[in-house]
């Protein structure tokens, strides 16, 4: 098959389609990835063709970020001000990458990809990074604008209401679909928010099981794969530095913000290098590439400052792990089976923060209460409560048997084998 991906966003929604095209491509398929110019490098590198959509938008955009993690409007930012305005644009140029594919699998925010595999004839693919985007009334996630709203739940009724306000808040963001599905004569196809987002001939959760188990109402097309790590085949090393300094003492609280919510730092690093201190335990700090993330403070011998460093090859040799809980790190995590402290700022990380607190593995401390002082008794309690490192051992076990990458791609081929085979009685 030529198989055509399609996906928007930073490394963390680039990470788990370029695992995917390269598993297709291992089963002698030709796979192309649809995204930002600034990822062309990335994917062609790994051995899979790219193809440039609009917008154009740079990753490492401070301003953009600090609208898009806001916790309150940030996915209204996201939707409004980066996807829906460019959506035409985002048709044309998946259109012509799509000229000679089979097959479209898409990411929940490429919303033209649907249009183009509708329009063209192709078999479409959806997925879902996160359970958050099943928006389950039986399973109903923790959204970020109320990330207290949860202690409601159980009250009968409740999540079914929170659905329909959600649902009327948010039918207005995605309006220029609905007329651009009429424009080119393609049925209303559903809120491409909610049920339009995902196919019926296949939806693949991209996530594992440990997080959230098939609800009545996730589509009836719906594939749970486990995680799809992009290193499953071998990944980066430690750079020599790293790899000296953790040779060189006792296991290291890890802390990392990231691709997304690392653009919007403040004093996050500052308050981490503090609380280790607080602890005497040794720190690691992801910083990213902006300066202004490094501590004033002098790191010392027992703390080590870096840009960025493969969570695979890194977390592994973790105390435990603070991070923002987005799906990718949070994958990570889970797999090197190490207790966490999640400090989630938007989109799907209160959700997924919540889930890894239930499943015991995690403790949560929101943004604007992280100090030295309530991160170092969080992380002590992770650390010195035996039952954190046993559950997260447990679960690291069963993420690291799963092998999303493989199950996705036999997914995809019955897919593409069911769309073709006639209709009985034809």
């Amino acid at each position: 098959m030529r198989v055509l991906i399609t996906t928007f966003g930073t490394l963390g929604d680039l990470d788990p389609y370029l695992a995917l095209g390269r598993g297709l491509a291992e089963r002698g398929h030709d796979t192309v990835i649809a995204t930002h110019e600034y990822y062309r490098e990335m994917v062609e590198a790994a051995g899979i063709g790219f193809h440039p959509v609009r917008p154009d938008a740079h990753p490492e955009d401070r301003e953009v970020f600090a609208r898009a993690m806001n916790p309150r409007f940030g996915s209204r930012y996201v939707v409004r001000e980066l996807v829906i305005p460019h959506l035409r644009d985002s048709w044309e140029d998946t259109a012509e990458a799509a000229r000679e594919a089979d097959l479209v699998v898409t990411h929940p925010l490429t919303l033209a990809g649907r249009l183009v595999a509708e329009e063209a004839g192709l078999p479409w693919v959806s997925t879902v990074l996160a359970p958050l985007s099943f928006f389950s009334r039986y399973d109903f996630p923790v959204v970020s604008p109320f990330p207290n709203a949860w202690r409601l739940y159980g009250v009968p009724g409740v999540p079914s209401l929170l659905n329909r306000i959600f649902r009327a808040m948010t039918r207005s963001w995605t309006a220029p679909v609905r007329e651009v599905r009429s424009e080119r004569g393609l049925p209303p196809g559903g809120d491409p928010l909610y049920e339009g987002q995902h196919s019926a001939l296949l939806t693949l959760a991209l996530f594992s099981r440990v997080l959230a188990a098939p609800q009545p109402d996730w589509p009836p097309s719906t594939r749970l794969t486990g995680f799809l790590f992009r290193d499953s085949a071998g990944g980066e090393a430690l750079d020599t530095e790293l790899e000296a300094f953790l040779a060189s003492g006792t296991p290291p609280v890890v802390f990392t913000l990231g691709t997304s919510a690392v653009a919007v730092a403040g004093s996050f690093y500052e308050e981490s290098l503090a609380a280790a201190r607080r602890l005497g335990m040794r720190a690691v700090l992801m910083v990213g590439n902006d300066p202004a993330n490094r501590p004033r403070a002098s790191l010392g011998a027992d703390a080590i400052a870096v840009e960025r460093a493969p969570h695979a090859a890194l977390f592994p040799f973790a105390a435990a792990i603070v991070h923002h809980g987005g799906i990718g790190t949070l994958g990570q995590a889970l797999r090197a089976g190490k207790p966490m402290l999640v400090v989630p700022w938007s989109h799907d990380q209160p959700d997924n923060a919540h889930r890894a607190q239930r499943l015991g593995v995690a403790a949560i401390l929101s943004p604007r209460r992280y100090r030295a002082d309530r991160a170092a008794r969080a992380i002590e309690t992770l650390l010195h409560d035996p039952a954190f490192a046993a559950r997260a051992a447990e679960i690291g076990a069963i993420v690291r048997a799963e092998d999303g990458v493989d199950a996705a791609c036999e997914a995809i081929e019955a897919a593409a084998l069911a769309h073709r085979a006639p209709a009985p009685g034809h």
